[in-house]
């Protein structure tokens, strides 16, 4: 083979090597191009399950990466912000599921305070509604549902009094049964009282629907999140809308029987049938 040869075929390999290079390189590039675009927010979640009411722990607790667009709003970025030195201790006021964010939203307060204020969002107000069996729907309300809130009360006066319900507040938060917050609740508990969140003017409604009435609950699916049709019903309106009202009584004019000038014969009428009496005429 001739030395032209043989520097043709050394040629061609040094070129294909060269080539394989700039495309290997070409691809690593725009695959880790991708990845280093994404900008990465540290997040602190839960490293171990975390019961309501259990006192956070550094060893509790992880640090990982979310995308800078997809951080939870009330997120900690260090968990030397929760546990760190020279801090008040913070606890749970919900169970914390392994790998899930904790939000400031699920803690106590910086005084260590399981505060119900916490849970509140944003505008809204906690208000106390005096319970029973009934009014708490037999004891199946409990914090997390959501419940409508009803006032049943009489309107009007003599002749003219009826009984009404009407709709002081939809699809409503339980937040408490007595002093129970705990959402994690599953079993029926007859109370004394049922906190619910609602906005500051529902509240005032259902504060003084308590004055004049009685302020009843009525629990919602945990699906449905409907605004009600109706939100006033009175006492005719439980006849339906196909009651037939009865039919006055019809009574003929009194006329003089010619046999006996003394009596008068009166005919009255219920409904088709029509019956005849003869009464003194005075």
């Amino acid at each position: 083979m001739s030395l032209r040869t043989l520097a043709s075929f050394a040629l061609a390999i040094f070129l294909g090597l060269i080539a394989v290079l700039l495309v290997r390189g070409v691809l690593n590039s725009q695959k880790t191009a991708p990845v280093q675009a994404a900008a990465m927010t540290p997040v602190v979640v839960a490293m171990t399950p975390i019961e309501r009411g259990v006192e956070l722990k550094p060893i509790m607790l992880k640090t990982v990466n979310y995308p800078s667009g997809a951080v939870p709003a009330g997120s900690f970025q260090s968990a030397d912000l929760l546990v760190g030195k020279n801090l008040p201790a913070r606890t749970a006021v919900r169970s914390l599921a392994v790998n899930e964010p904790i939000l400031a939203s699920k803690l106590s307060g910086a005084d260590n305070k399981t505060n119900l204020s916490g849970s509140l969002a944003q505008g809204m107000r906690a208000v106390s509604i005096p319970s029973s069996d009934v009014v708490a729907v037999g004891g199946f309300a409990l914090p997390g549902d959501h419940v409508d809130i009803l006032l049943t009360r009489k309107v009007g006066k003599g002749d003219n009094e009826t009984t009404v319900t009407q709709v002081l507040a939809e699809n409503s938060r339980v937040l408490g049964v007595d002093q129970m917050s705990d959402q994690e609740a599953d079993k029926p508990l007859v109370s004394k009282a049922v906190t619910v969140e609602v906005t500051p003017d529902q509240a005032q409604a259902i504060s003084l629907g308590q004055s004049v009435g009685e302020v009843s609950l009525m629990l919602r699916s945990s699906a449905d999140v409907g605004a009600l049709s109706r939100k006033l019903t009175t006492v005719s309106d439980l006849a339906g809308p196909g009651a037939r009202k009865a039919a006055p009584v019809r009574r003929a004019p009194r006329v003089a029987s010619p046999m006996n000038s003394g009596l008068t014969e009166v005919k009255v009428t219920r409904g088709v049938e029509t019956s005849g009496y003869s009464v003194r005429a005075f």
